[in-house]
C-alpha cells in the first residue's frame, strides 16, 4: 500500500532540504531533531494528514538534505532558521507547526522567535528546558532503564544495521515508552520506517544540556496546544505543565493511559483534541483539560 508521501527537494538560502509531503488543506510542518524519514512516511505526521496538508522537513544531516558544514548548523536555533527559509520558498504568509519530543523543542524555539510566522504550535511529549533532570525520565541515569536505552540508542546509530535488527532494536527502545508495551505490533502495524542522524543525535545530547528557555516562554504569542501522556518516560508530563503555565495562550491536555506515544496509545482520543484545539482559529484562554 502507498503511504501518500511525496518526497520534494527544496532550495533555499541556507542549503538544500528533503521535504515529504501529504495531505490536503491548511499547511503544517512536522520535523523532528534527529529522525531520517522518508517515502513511508511517520506516525506522528500522519495524525494531520486526514485534515492538513503535511510538510514533513529532513533537518540538515538527515535523509537527502545537505550535510552540514558547520557544527552550529546542527544546533535548535539553526534548525528553526531552516524551517524558516522552507516556509518563506513554499510562499506560506504562516503554517502550523506540530513537534513530538525533540521536534516539540523545536517548536517551543520557533514560538519564541518567529510567533508571527505560525498560525498555531502543536507540542506534543516535549519540553523547554532540560528534561533529562527529572528522575522520572528515562534517560536520567537515576531511572532503571537508562542503561538499556543508551545501549540502545547506540546501536541504532549504526548506519550498516540489517533491517531486521534495526527493526527488532527499535521495537525494544520504543517498547521502554509505551504503558502497554505489548500492544507494540498493533500500535506500529504500518510499515512506516526511519532511521536516526547519529552526527544530529550526538550535538542535540551535548545541546540539551544547557537547553533552557522557560524564561523566554513568554514571547510566545501563537496559539498554542500542548499534548502530552501522564506517563511519558522521555519528557515527563511535568514539562508540558510547566510550559502551559508560562506561554500566554496555551491549552494543554493530557492523556491519562499514554506513555510518550499518545497519538498511538490513544489514537482516536488524540486525532479529535487535534481536531478541536488545533483546527480552531480563535484566540484561546489557557485551560488545562484532564
Amino acid at each position: 500500500m502507498l503511504s501518500g508521501w511525496k518526497q520534494e527537494m527544496i532550495s533555499t538560502t541556507r542549503g538544500k532540504f528533503e521535504v515529504f509531503v501529504k495531505g490536503r488543506g491548511d499547511p503544517v510542518c512536522v520535523t523532528h531533531h534527529y529522525s531520517e524519514f522518508n517515502e513511508s512516511g511517520d506516525y506522528f505526521a500522519d495524525t494531520f494528514s486526514d485534515q492538513n496538508k503535511v510538510f514533513l522537513v529532513n533537518l540538515k544531516e538527515a535523509g537527502n538534505s545537505d550535510k552540514a558544514k558547520n557544527p552550529h548548523e546542527l544546533s535548535i536555533v539553526d534548525a528553526v532558521l531552516d524551517l524558516e527559509e522552507i516556509r518563506k520558498v513554499y510562499g506560506f504568509p504562516s503554517w502550523t507547526f506540530a513537534g513530538h519530543s525533540t521536534g516539540g523543542m523545536i517548536g517551543v524555539l520557533y514560538g519564541i522567535h518567529f510567533s508571527p510566522s505560525l498560525t498555531r504550535l502543536v507540542l506534543t511529549g516535549a519540553a523547554a528546558r532540560k528534561y533529562t533532570s527529572s528522575s522520572q525520565c528515562i534517560y536520567n541515569e537515576k531511572h532503571q532503564d537508562f542503561k538499556r536505552m543508551q545501549e540502545l540508542i547506540e546501536q541504532l546509530k549504526d548506519k550498516n544495521l540489517e533491517d531486521a535488527e534495526r527493526k527488532a532494536l527499535t521495537k525494544e527502545r520504543t517498547q521502554l515508552s509505551l504503558v502497554l508495551p505489548q500492544n507494540y505490533d498493533s500500535y506500529f502495524a504500518q510499515n512506516i520506517t526511519k532511521k536516526i542522524s547519529g552526527r544530529r543525535l550526538n550535538f542535540f545530547s551535548r545541546e540539551q544540556l544547557i537547553f533552557d528557555v522557560t524564561r523566554q516562554l513568554h514571547r510566545v504569542s501563537a496559539k498554542t496546544t500542548i499534548l502530552c501522556g501522564r506517563q511519558d518516560l522521555q519528557c515527563p508530563v511535568e514539562f508540558s505543565i510547566e510550559m502551559s503555565e508560562l506561554i500566554p495562550f496555551a491549552d494543554i491536555h493530557i492523556f491519562e493511559r499514554s506513555g510518550h506515544y499518545p497519538f498511538l496509545e490513544e489514537k482516536d482520543a488524540f486525532k479529535e483534541v487535534v481536531k478541536k484545539y488545533a483546527g480552531a482559529d480563535k484566540r484561546i484562554e489557557r485551560r488545562i483539560t484532564k
